[in-house]
């Protein structure tokens, strides 16, 4: 029996599209017999989760979304989930669909703690994951709220002030604004003295520190002599300190405890220093044995004859004796 070429190129077409369909589905991971480790989980959304989308556990892959399935209410979505491998997934371990706003979202398995493992077609515990956005969101939304009443509040500070600027309150901030103008002004020219003062090269204070300069410079010229200075003044005060002082203050005692008992002495007129002082009589018979002095020597000078007689013939002088001391002739006359 001979095949007609039309019934060759049908059965090729058939083939083809079997393959095709076969080959789309293993590269959504499904397979003609569904064979394999699979799991389901519920959600009241599924986020765009769809067949093919990638199953992690502990950031590793280790299968694919088959199926997405849903009841008429839409309420209850039904994932079922392919393992690559019979893994050991703790039965209180829970699946979460997270969101990626760059890519399509994935679901992870947040693996448990228990010893007791999942078998093939049992139902994760599943838990909603707001994602990134989702964080975002809920964060802002407070954030938000607050906002809007400190908006409201400034609102009202806004008006409460405004009522509080009438005509007189404008015009003393204006006073105010122009004297913090002048105020600027005058630290402007403050400054601009400053800068004056600090000036490297011609400043006051830059003279000044060169004054300062020469002192320390003359200091540390004249460090030896100051040295020996302070080593002179160190040996003084030593010998000093090593001086009997109270000696000395003892010894200046005495010698005006005996000055101050001679003046007694004296001012007592037991002595003859006191009788000369203290005694009237002895006083005029003094004055009256120099006035007598004064008159023989007055007439010793005017009769020299009469006391010195070197003539052989001549006759000695008699008579018209002095009384009286002879008047001191005035310096002031020629």
């Amino acid at each position: 029996m001979k095949i007609s070429n039309e019934t060759k190129i049908g059965a090729l077409t058939v083939i083809a599209v079997v393959f095709l369909i076969l080959g789309f589905n293993f590269l959504k991971g499904k397979s003609v017999l569904k064979t394999g480790f699979f799991l389901y989980a519920k959600y009241s959304d599924l986020k765009k989760l769809s067949s093919s989308n990638a199953v992690y556990a502990n950031g590793f892959q280790v299968g694919t979304v088959y199926s997405t399935t849903s009841d008429a209410s839409l309420e209850n979505l039904v994932v079922e989930i392919k393992l690559n491998t019979d893994y050991k997934i703790p039965v209180n371990s829970k699946a979460s669909i997270e969101t990626n706003p760059l890519g399509s979202p994935v679901l992870n398995i947040q693996l448990g703690s228990s010893t007791s493992y999942l078998k093939s077609g049992d139902t994760l515990q599943s838990s909603e994951n707001t994602g990134l956005l989702g964080t975002l969101s809920n964060k802002l939304g407070p954030l938000s709220d607050q906002l809007t009443a400190t908006l409201v509040t400034l609102d009202t500070l806004m008006r409460n002030f405004n009522n509080l600027l009438d005509p007189n309150t404008k015009g003393n901030i204006r006073s105010v604004i122009s004297n913090l103008t002048d105020v600027s002004k005058s630290l402007t020219v403050s400054s601009v003295s400053l800068q004056q003062l600090l000036n490297t090269q011609s400043g006051a204070l830059a003279q000044s520190l060169d004054h300062i300069n020469e002192f320390t410079g003359n200091l540390a010229k004249n460090n030896q002599k100051i040295d020996s200075t302070l080593t002179y003044l160190q040996t003084t005060t030593r010998n000093l300190s090593q001086a009997d002082i109270n000696g000395m203050i003892n010894g200046f005692k005495q010698s005006a405890d005996s000055l101050s008992a001679i003046i007694n002495k004296i001012n007592s007129a037991n002595g003859s220093m006191g009788a000369l002082i203290n005694d009237k009589a002895l006083y005029n018979n003094l004055n009256n044995t120099v006035r007598s002095m004064n008159v023989l020597i007055d007439d010793l000078r005017a009769h020299p004859k009469r006391y010195v007689n070197i003539s052989v013939f001549g006759r000695k002088d008699k008579g018209d004796y002095l009384t009286a001391p002879l008047p001191v002739p005035d310096s002031t006359q020629k």
